[in-house]
């Protein structure tokens, strides 16, 4: 379903962790169009989505760090990864004080918002259904994050 959907209409909820917040790294609106592509201004400025399935990043199964694709801070470690099979990149922790969380009321339901901490950016929701040992699942838009392979 999702996939047929447009990003526009997917972003139609409210621009969560942005409004009436000052982060670190606050860009214009005019700068973070030239910084990012339009579906990662979507994502991370809009609060829309990507199709399921349509990440590369969801079957990313080297070691390394997920960052911010806004403004390059680490966010989750592969070591906390899974395959949730719902065709997101899906995490079961973030790194300490990389994310904040927020009430998502858009379409027609509650959820929890999950937006870098740096730079408000918006990477997806978390859910209770996850694996041990904290029983969450991050599942982020893949077009929000960076990936960078550990180097041995």
């Amino acid at each position: 379903m999702l996939a047929g959907a447009s990003l526009a209409l997917l972003a139609a909820g409210p621009r969560l962790a942005m409004a009436g917040t000052t982060y670190p790294v606050n860009l214009s609106d005019a700068e973070w169009r030239k910084k990012l592509t339009p579906q990662q201004y979507d994502i991370l400025r809009k609060s829309g989505t990507e199709p399921a399935f349509s990440s590369p990043l969801d079957k990313e199964h080297r070691a390394g760090v997920f960052s911010c694709a806004g403004c390059d801070q680490p966010l989750f470690d592969s070591r906390t990864k899974f395959d949730s099979g719902t065709g997101w990149p899906s995490f079961w922790k973030p790194l300490d004080h990389a994310v904040g969380e927020e009430q998502d009321r858009s379409f027609g339901m509650t959820r929890t918002a999950v937006h870098c901490s740096r730079c408000g950016g918006h990477l997806g929701h978390v859910f209770s259904d996850g694996p041990q040992p904290t029983g969450l699942r991050y599942c982020m838009n893949g077009l929000a994050l960076a990936f960078r392979p550990t180097t041995a």
